[in-house]
C-alpha cells in the first residue's frame, strides 16, 4: 500500500512539475507591433522658380490631416540640381512650421515642376500588459517570468515621437530645432498637447486630442503613433 502511495505522488508531482516547465516565453511575447502605410503627395511649382504654384497646398495638407508630425516624410524635388535643393529646401521650411520634419530623398524621373512627398505613417500595438500567464514565483528554469519587459516596452510604444523609427533609424544629422524648442516651450507653459483618439486607418484624419501628435495605441489595438511627448 505504502509503495503504490509513494508511486502515485510521485506521478503527481512530475505531472505538475511539467506543467510549471513547459512554458515558454514565446506563449506571451511583451514585443510592440508596428503596422505602417505609405501614400504620396504631390506638389507644383512655378515654372523655373522655386515658389510653390499653390502657397497654401501644404497648409492644406495638414489641414486635412494627410500630413502630421509623426509621419516620416521624404522630399523629392525636380528640376536641374541646385534648383531641386532649393524647392525642397522651401518644402522642407514650410513643413517645419507644422512640426514635421522632412529628408530629401533625391529620384529620377521627377517632373521639371513637381515635388513628391513620400508620406511614411506607421501605428503602435502595445503589448498585453500586465502578462501573469506564468507562475509569479521563481520557477529556476532561467527563463524570464510572462510580464518582465511589460513595461519596458509599454512605456517606449507610449513615448516613441516617430513610430517609424522603430522600424529603422534615420541618418545621423543636426537635430530638428523648430520641433524641440517649440516642445520645451508648451511643457514650460504648462500647455503639452493630449494624443488624439485612436482611428481605424492611419490615414484617417484625428477626431481629437493633440491636433495631429501621435499617441501610443491601447494594450492589444493599434492607434496612431507618436508618445504623448510635450
Amino acid at each position: 500500500m505504502k509503495t503504490h502511495l509513494s508511486l502515485l505522488v510521485l506521478s503527481l508531482t512530475s505531472a505538475l512539475a511539467a506543467c510549471v516547465t513547459d512554458y515558454t516565453k514565446s506563449e506571451a511575447p511583451n514585443n510592440l507591433r508596428v503596422d505602417g502605410a505609405e501614400r504620396s503627395a504631390e506638389l507644383s511649382f512655378i515654372p523655373g522658380s522655386a515658389r510653390l504654384a499653390h502657397a497654401d497646398a501644404i497648409a492644406q495638407l495638414v489641414a486635412a490631416g494627410q500630413i502630421r508630425p509623426s509621419d516620416r516624410v521624404t522630399i523629392a524635388a525636380g528640376g536641374p540640381p541646385r534648383l531641386a535643393a532649393q524647392r525642397t529646401a522651401v518644402i522642407s521650411s514650410e513643413l517645419l512650421r507644422y512640426r514635421i520634419v522632412a529628408d530629401a530623398s533625391p529620384l529620377d524621373n521627377i517632373p521639371a515642376n513637381r515635388a513628391i512627398l513620400a508620406i511614411g505613417r506607421y501605428t503602435v500595438t502595445l503589448p498585453p500588459c500586465p502578462n501573469w500567464s506564468s507562475p509569479p514565483q521563481a520557477e529556476y528554469t532561467n527563463q524570464h517570468n510572462s510580464n518582465w519587459g511589460c513595461a519596458a516596452a509599454t512605456n517606449l510604444g507610449l513615448m516613441v515621437a516617430q513610430p517609424a523609427d522603430l522600424v529603422s533609424g534615420r541618418a545621423v544629422g543636426p537635430a530638428p530645432a523648430t520641433p524641440n524648442v517649440t516642445a520645451v516651450t508648451r511643457y514650460f507653459e504648462d500647455r503639452v498637447k493630449q494624443p488624439p483618439t485612436p482611428t481605424a486607418s492611419p490615414f484617417s484624419a484625428p477626431t481629437g486630442g493633440g491636433g495631429g501628435d501621435g499617441g501610443g495605441g491601447a494594450p492589444g489595438g493599434g492607434a496612431p503613433a507618436g508618445g504623448a511627448a510635450p
